[in-house]
């Protein structure tokens, strides 16, 4: 203690945190929890905040950082590969391949109208011809930050917006490969044609190798890996700087292997907890560090003394709006669109965040762009980020859907195969969660006329007469007992079903599976040790796995007195709707009476209000129920409020489950979902689909729009 007290006493502070790097670090963390959290209270972009707090710790602010730490830049780094792999790996190749040739059209207007409008900005103010190419490359790609907002107005099937996420993956590859031809020549020196034939040769053979190579050897490891997580987490990291340091080793620079990378293992990682934790390790920890690092480096001083710098701000930002806006209207011309998809397509093309400052920050280390470019682009950045998402949200309020995207009639799926009964699976291991469990699934059998299968799984161990097992099946036998006996008072059938296996998550799904079950029903969890909160506890792995649906249960009291069922929709497409089906089976079993709720923006006009209950009555109509529920369509500014207040008159709440992989803390679920799960006194279901049917709720296209929501 002496010690420590000659150190604090003798040695300046400047000191201690330059000998010290986990002090720093530890700042990093605290400014990446605090600020967040400050500008969503002030309704300000979270990303302002991250590069606002750099600006502060900087040179230009306290001092605290210097922007050449050697910690500060191995984490941004780190951050900026992350950055740049994540939006490879979340590319979505189906919306890709679902409209290819407008994708491929639109991309080539995007692309192309921006390109020739920032080099020639650039050429104006003086630059050479790689420098003006890469600023006009920085114009050409773009960020769906207001993916989540045409998410809520559940317009994502409407075929301009379907065509702007699926350009999303040409325009990604083309700046990611202008990046590196421009970095490439500079490096070799003075440009000559041979060189630019030799890098090109080099980045094709690297560029092949990585998405074919690392393509094949991550579906093999996945393969073979079976249930680890751990392993396959591990091998999609190592895959990033694998092919980070290939692209170093070929003169190219590191990013454009990670965003390779990220593409070579999209499809083997799939949908899944993996990918989950991948976005989420990166969207909380490394990603902001690389933002808050961009603060750093801007001298506030000399961009607001420096008129040049304004100057060109200015041009960069007014190019940037009116090229997007050329290239949407060039779109709506060729294809046919309306106006309000037109600007639509507009705002959703307009932020320039993952690619754009990515690039930004590696043509300023190459001394490729000055510093004004740097902090031109950091504005950039600001604006468009704040602007696009604006426009998106006043915009796109009402868009219909596309009459090619109309849902068609739902099949039933809870109706029960030719030959064989309806089957629900119920796993049991809490004892004071059992009797209302079983009491959900014997009126959901009664009413289909089926069967239930109450399970209970006991953990494997390596010898089979070891005394822990014999503990677990002795208490798991008890259970089966309890439930079977139940089941026999409530009147339906039983058949109970003891499984032994590794993990509870895997034999539940794999039991479900065997039985040909139709509906899991289980209770409310909670995650517990360090392993489930990075990987998920057992109902998010059933979740996943499943290959029918999926109801997870909060209930506060008898299923039997429950008689008044609120289903609150997010998106007016035919998928959501399958809470409504759920609600039907449990409300015909009671004689209940069930409420549609969706809420929209407190600024949607009456007549779009109007229009919003004719197409969710149309939709429910088609799911062809035997009593029509209530239509109730609410304009308010907080939607979870909103719900939270109709939700005082029922006795149970249906919720989809809206996946959202920067919430590993609680269950995988959307933000709205958890302030509900939270906040309400009522029962709870949440159902959730196979991951087959989940696309229309699991398109992301960039980490940056996790952060934006959720850091």
């Amino acid at each position: 203690m002496e010690l420590i007290s000659q150190v604090l006493v003798l040695e300046p502070t400047s000191q201690v945190l330059g000998k010290e790097p986990i002090v720093p670090f530890a700042i990093l963390l605290v400014v990446i929890l605090i600020i967040p959290i400050i500008f969503e209270r002030l309704k300000l972009p979270v990303l302002v905040g991250l590069v606002f707090s750099g600006v502060v710790l900087g040179p230009s602010g306290w001092n605290l950082f210097q922007s050449d730490s050697p910690l500060i830049n191995l984490l941004s780094d780190i951050g900026l590969i992350y950055l740049l792999f994540v939006t490879g790996l979340e590319v979505d190749l189906e919306q890709f391949r679902r409209q290819k040739s407008r994708a491929f059209g639109f991309a080539s207007l995007t692309f192309s109208v921006p390109l020739v409008m920032g080099t020639f900005v650039a050429l104006i103010l003086g630059s050479g011809w790689n420098t003006s190419i890469l600023i006009g490359s920085l114009f050409a790609s773009y960020t769906l930050l207001a993916y989540p907002i045409i998410s809520r107005l559940g317009v994502v099937n409407n075929d301009a917006v379907t065509v702007t996420i699926g350009a999303k993956i040409f325009t990604d590859i083309a700046a990611v490969l202008i990046l590196a031809v421009c970095v490439g020549i500079t490096h070799a020196g003075a440009f000559s044609f041979a060189k630019l034939l030799t890098l090109s040769g080099w980045l094709t053979i690297y560029s092949v190798a990585v998405v074919t190579g690392f393509d094949w050897a991550g579906k093999e490891f996945f393969k073979r890996s079976g249930d680890d997580e751990g392993n396959k987490f591990l091998f999609v990291l190592l895959s990033m700087f694998l092919a980070a340091v290939g692209a170093q080793l070929i003169g190219v620079e590191k990013i454009v292997g990670a965003f390779l990378a990220g593409l070579a293992v999209n499809e083997a990682v799939g949908e899944g907890p993996v990918k989950e934790k991948v976005v989420f390790i990166g969207s909380v920890l490394f990603i902001p560090i690389f933002f808050v690092d961009l603060g750093l480096l801007i001298n506030l001083p000399a961009f607001v003394n420096n008129l040049d710098t304004l100057k060109l701000t200015l041009l960069m930002i007014v190019g940037l709006l009116v090229s997007k806006l050329i290239a949407a209207l060039l779109t709506k011309l060729v294809y046919r669109y309306k106006w309000q998809e037109m600007l639509t397509i507009w705002s959703l093309s307009l932020p320039q965040v993952a690619t754009t400052l990515a690039a930004t920050l590696v043509g300023y280390r190459a001394d490729l762009l000055p510093l004004e470019v740097l902090h031109s682009v950091i504005v950039l950045m600001l604006v468009t980020s704040t602007l696009g998402p604006l426009i998106t949200t006043r915009i796109a309020v009402g868009l219909n859907s596309s009459p090619a995207e109309d849902p068609a009639p739902l099949p039933d799926q809870n109706a029960p195969e030719t030959g064989s009964a309806f089957t629900i699976v119920v796993p049991v291991y809490n004892p004071q969660t059992e009797q209302y469990l079983i009491e959900m699934a014997a009126l959901l059998a009664r009413q289909s006329q089926g069967k239930i299968v109450p399970l209970a799984i006991a953990a494997a161990a390596a010898q089979m007469d070891a005394p822990q097992l014999e503990a677990s099946l002795q208490r798991s036998e008890r259970l089966l007992t309890k439930a079977t006996a139940q089941s026999r008072v409530l009147g339906v059938a039983a058949e109970p079903l003891l499984r032994i296996d590794d993990a509870f998550a895997q034999g539940i799904s794999r039991a479900a599976r065997e039985q040909n079950a139709n509906l899991i029903v289980m209770g409310w969890g909670k995650r517990t040790g360090l392993r489930a909160r990075l990987f998920g506890n057992v109902i998010d792995g059933v979740l996943w796995a499943s290959h029918c649906p999926v109801a997870v249960t909060r209930l506060v009291e008898s299923p039997k007195k429950i008689q008044r069922i609120l289903v609150p929709v997010e998106n007016l497409t035919a998928p959501t709707l399958q809470p409504v089906q759920f609600a039907q089976m449990l409300a015909e079993a009671n004689q209940s009476h069930i409420t549609v709720l969706n809420v929209c923006d407190r600024r949607t006009s009456s007549s779009k209000i109007a229009w919003r209950r004719s197409h969710l009555s149309l939709l429910v109509s088609k799911l062809a129920l035997a009593n029509t529920p209530e239509i109730q369509i609410i304009a308010h500014e907080n939607v979870a409020q909103a719900i939270l207040q109709a939700a005082r008159l029922y006795d149970l709440v249906v919720l989809p489950f809206i996946r959202n992989r920067t919430s590993p803390g609680g269950l995988a679920i959307s933000d709205v979902t958890t302030q509900l799960a939270r906040q309400l006194t009522c029962s709870i279901i949440m159902l959730g689909e196979p991951q087959s049917t989940q696309t229309t709720n699991i398109v992301m296209s960039n980490p940056v729009t996790s952060i934006t929501s959720a850091v």
